[in-house]
């Protein structure tokens, strides 16, 4: 498989040297999984990160009353890991599992220590990365306590559109923190304006 969608996306944050971005990609390996699949499982340590190229996955937990609730929802192209568990080496507290078929890239943490400390643009590109990734779960944290149902879905509706069409409208309202009823209210209300 081609690592031109893994090298773009090095260089999506800030130009960095071709020869240098083939230095960096250089451990990746790629895999597939089918639908449905695990990829990192609670209490679980993370030895490799990801980076997903193609398809859908989400993060999800399991709440007091064993029900699912999704944390996060990833889209290609991204890195799709729990960071904690990997730089920490500590059991992960969510479930990583894949939406649809999903085409990877991965490297251990060897590889992605060796590249902090021997490619500057790979520490720049990694702290800026990790800032983004910040913002976005700060962003989302604050959305979810401030905005009212029909705000997050109209959120996501325009920042993933495409989402809807490959993932069920019950891990959708899950992440969105409502039932799967509430979303099809929501959904038909704003079918009428």
């Amino acid at each position: 498989m081609s690592k031109t969608i893994l090298n773009n996306y090095f260089q999506s944050l800030f130009p960095i040297p071709e020869k240098i971005v083939e230095e960096i990609t250089g451990t990746f390996c790629d895999f597939s999984l089918s639908k449905n699949t695990i990829l990192l499982n609670k209490d679980t340590i993370s030895t490799k990160t990801y980076f997903l190229e193609k398809g859908y996955m989400r993060s999800y937990i399991l709440n007091q009353d064993n029900e699912e609730v999704t944390t996060n929802i990833y889209s290609a192209p991204c890195f799709v890991n729990d960071f904690l568990s990997f730089f920490k080496k500590q059991p992960s507290k969510e479930i990583y599992q894949t939406l649809t078929d999903c085409s990877f890239w991965e490297t251990s943490l060897d590889n992605v220590q060796a590249n902090f400390h021997n490619i500057p643009e790979f520490r720049e590109f990694s702290r800026l990365l990790f800032v983004i990734n910040y913002y976005k779960l700060n962003d989302r944290m604050i959305e979810v306590k401030s905005e009212k149902a029909e705000t997050r879905y109209l959120n996501l509706l325009k920042q993933q559109p495409n989402i809807f069409q490959h993932i069920s409208l019950k891990i959708i309202a899950s992440y969105l923190g409502i039932t799967d009823s509430t979303l099809s209210r929501i959904r038909k209300e704003l079918s009428k304006i």
